[in-house]
Parts: C-alpha cells; sequence; structure tokens
C-alpha cells in the first residue's frame, strides 16, 4: 500500500485529488490491481463454452453441445506459470523495462480475470477503469488500519462469486491536507 501511496504521492500530489488523466501514469497501481485480480478473479467460473463437434481434453471426451466451464483459480495459482503463486507480488506484472505486462483481454491463457475470446466480459474497458480510479481515490485520500489487535482473514466461501468468509473492517485515516478535498 505504502508503493501505490508513494507513486500517487508523486503522481497526483497531496494538494490534488486524482482525476482520470492519472491513471495511465499510475504503473504500480495497475500492477497490484493485476495481482489482485490474480488472487481473487472477479468471478471464479467463466461463462461456459460449448463444443460444436466432440472433442478430447485433457484426456476426456467432450461431447458435442456440452457445457465447458473453465475455472480459472486453478490457472492463476498454477506453479507451471507462476513464481510462489499463492503469495502477492506485484512485481511479477511488471516488464524489464518498468512497463507492466498482460492486460485484460484474454490474449495471455494464464491470465484471464475477465474470461477471453467472443465471450470476454464486455465490461472490461469500464471495469478496468473504475477499479483503477477507485482504488487511487481510496489510497490517496486515506491511511487505511485494522482495528487495534485485529487480523485480517483471507479466507473465503465460494459462491458464484467468491466472498469473503468475515467482512472487512477497516479505519480509514484522513491522508490529505485540506478538508475541502474530500468534498
Amino acid at each position: 500500500m505504502k508503493i501505490v501511496q508513494d507513486e500517487l504521492q508523486e503522481v497526483v500530489g497531496l494538494n490534488n485529488i486524482v482525476e482520470e488523466y492519472h491513471l495511465p501514469k499510475l504503473q504500480y497501481l495497475d500492477v497490484v490491481i493485476k495481482e489482485t485480480f490474480r488472487l481473487h478473479p472477479p468471478i471464479p467460473l467463466l461463462i461456459p463454452r460449448s463444443p460444436n463437434e466432440s472433442c478430447k481434453l485433457g484426456g476426456y471426451i467432450v461431447p458435442k453441445g456440452a457445457n465447458v466451464f473453465i475455472n480459472i483459480s486453478p490457472i492463476h495459482m498454477d506453479p507451471r506459470y507462476w513464481d510462489n503463486p499463492l503469495e502477492f507480488n506485484p512485481n511479477r506484472f511488471m516488464s524489464l523495462d518498468g512497463t507492466t505486462k498482460f492486460d485484460y483481454r484474454g490474449y495471455n491463457s494464464n491470465f484471464m480475470p475477465f474470461g477471453s475470446g467472443r465471450r470476454i466480459c464486455p465490461g472490461v474497458p469500464m471495469g478496468e477503469r473504475m477499479s483503477a480510479y477507485l482504488l487511487a481515490s481510496m489510497l490517496h485520500s486515506f491511511d487505511w488500519s485494522l482495528p487495534f489487535g485485529k487480523e485480517h482473514d483471507l479466507s473465503g466461501m465460494f459462491n458464484f462469486m467468491l466472498k469473503k468468509k468475515e467482512p472487512l473492517i477497516v479505519i480509514p485515516l484522513q491522508r490529505l491536507p485540506y478538508k475541502t478535498l474530500y468534498m
């Protein structure tokens, strides 16, 4: 969180609020969001697909017209493609030249939090922009802490969407110098 806040302070400044034109300059924020979506995809099961003809997949025969669901959580946690897959490491999405690698368009079969191909989520551009804007605004405006003596439980319950077992309770502390920036 501190690295993202330092980036926000450098790009936006503490006397300003986050604007949409700041977002392309917030590269570390971008990789934090990508790593978050890798570990916690918005929906664990992608929209079902149906083969036009019977085929063999992973040693199994999939009959024509069968519904095939893709569970992306195991793909995003596969140690063949991700070093230390259970560890939160945003730097895995940063290229050597400092740019971010992978996008949300589903071109990389190891990272597709919003699906891929013709059935990719049509809201990806808006969701990408809104999640970046929301997280940037929250981290820029506040320092966040857990209540005294509490630890954050990351375990979840599988439903159609992955939900936390226990709600996240955090305490926001004003970070910006002027209260008028919060209105």
